[in-house]
């Protein structure tokens, strides 16, 4: 059974501590884990291959520690004391476990944080709930808050801003014709945002652009879903591969226009908005 997936080449006698979690967003709860681990620690990825908020190549790039991967359909019928025995066989010398306060592992996920205790006779470290303004650190919060369009909050508690990346596509024209010119994506694995139209930047290579993004149904042309970007006051040409979306403020809802030139009239709106916004906002 083939359960290793490795971000880098490791040697497993060399590691000597584990920060257990799905660590999607690698948000700041997730960073206060993270913070317990020595230069020989390491973090074990569960992977549940759910639309993510950091899908798991781009979770490592937020990384200065080593990752590992476990395909959660693989490991969820091991009890807990199973799965323990599988980590101390796997990692030799293995010192030390962190893990958050509301850990659960095991068959029916029946171990948690105090029952790894049990089973490891080694050091585990429980972290606390994190709180920030108020609000317990999670996940599962953060998704909410993005298909709400709160992206103020998003930012707080990922220690960020929200991104995604998407391969450039083919658009269906409308925008370089009468409109305003777009790059439109091809998006995969990341969570979409809540639809409707943001003030973003627009990372093409290794450099950023101050941009206006569109995600959902384009209500007012063919009805299809899309993301799109507009980058505002620059002109490139030929761009192909892949680009990241950079979300910083959620601008206004989607909504149907009676004309294209009541849309580009909205539009025009939307980028002096946008402008106002990014001039203030730093990367």
């Amino acid at each position: 059974m083939e359960m290793k997936r490795f971000s880098t080449i490791l040697k497993n006698e060399e590691i000597t501590s584990l920060a257990i979690g799905g660590f999607d967003g690698l948000h700041v709860a997730h960073q206060k884990l993270i913070s317990h681990l020595g230069l020989k620690g390491i973090l074990l990825i569960i992977d549940k291959k759910t639309a993510s908020l950091t899908p798991n190549k781009y979770r490592c790039r937020h990384l200065e520690h080593r990752c590992v991967f476990l395909d959660f359909d693989e490991i969820k019928q091991m009890s807990a004391s199973s799965f323990v025995s599988f980590l101390k066989e796997w990692f030799v010398n293995l010192e030390k476990i962190v893990v958050g306060y509301d850990f659960r592992f095991g068959k029916d996920a029946l171990g948690d944080a105090k029952e790894l205790k049990r089973l490891f006779s080694k050091e585990v470290v429980i972290v606390d709930e994190v709180f920030v303004d108020g609000i317990s650190v999670h996940s599962r919060v953060i998704r909410t808050l993005l298909k709400e369009g709160k992206l103020k909050t998003v930012s707080s508690l990922l220690g960020r801003h929200y991104e995604i990346v998407g391969k450039v596509i083919k658009g269906q024209g409308v925008g370089a014709k009468k409109l305003f010119a777009t790059l439109n994506l091809e998006v995969k694995d990341f969570l979409i945002p809540k639809e409707g139209v943001y003030a973003t930047f627009t990372k093409i290579g290794k450099k950023s652009y101050p941009s206006v993004t569109f995600i959902g149904k384009r209500l007012s042309t063919d009805g299809k879903f899309s993301i799109e970007t507009h980058l505002l006051d620059e002109k490139l040409q030929q761009i192909k591969g892949d680009i990241t979306i950079c979300f910083i403020v959620f601008l206004r809802d989607n909504k149907k226009f009676n004309s294209l030139d009541e849309l580009k009239e909205q539009i025009s709106k939307d980028l002096d908005k946008s402008r106002s916004y990014l001039k203030f906002t730093q990367l």
